[in-house]
């Protein structure tokens, strides 16, 4: 596995080695002490989740609050997303960066994101599906986002607005502004 530090503290991109043969593929997805030895981060985890998507779909940017906080470990297993992470930690040096990165089906790259941070994907392809590790379970109460067009971020989706799919909650989701102002 090759880990790689992105430019918010604690938030890695994995690339797993993968075995090709005449069969198709082989690859360990995650290993607890391989993870803890190139990263130094111990986690636990206790939820897994997927979803099905069409092309246009944006999910996000969601993150959950106080003790029901968790870091996720996102993988595509088929199709494409541009997958985005937020840093919320208000003492980070990067409160307010974002960072983005292409995770598909040939890739095979997954992205760790640690607590204290909003998320959020954009579906590149049909059929896509998603899957990720939660260190915490999910707890509605506790479900906060951030809209995805906020002008403070400025994320570049690299997707005409007019054709993105949303659901009803995440176009009426707050700005990073009236959240940590």
């Amino acid at each position: 596995m090759i880990v790689e530090q992105t430019q918010l503290e604690g938030c890695f991109i994995i690339s797993p080695k993968v075995f090709l043969d005449d069969r198709g593929y082989f690859f360990e997805s995650f290993n607890r002490e391989t993870f803890k030895h190139h990263t130094g981060v111990s986690v636990d985890f206790v939820q897994d989740n997927q979803s099905k998507s069409s092309k246009g779909v944006l999910r996000g940017l969601h993150f959950q609050t106080g003790d029901f906080q968790q870091a996720k470990l996102v993988t595509v297993i088929s199709g494409s997303v541009l997958d985005v992470s937020v840093d919320i930690r208000p003492n980070s040096p990067t409160f307010g960066k974002h960072f983005s990165i292409v995770l598909n089906e040939t890739n095979k790259k997954q992205l760790f994101i640690p607590r204290g941070f909003a998320h959020g994907f954009l579906v590149l392809e049909d059929d896509t599906i998603f899957s990720y590790k939660c260190d915490n379970y999910y707890n509605k109460s506790a479900e906060r986002g951030i809209i995805y067009n906020d002008h403070t971020l400025n994320i570049d989706w690299h997707f005409k607005t007019e054709n993105l799919i949303l659901s009803e909650k995440d176009t009426n989701l707050p700005t990073f502004e009236s959240l940590f102002a």
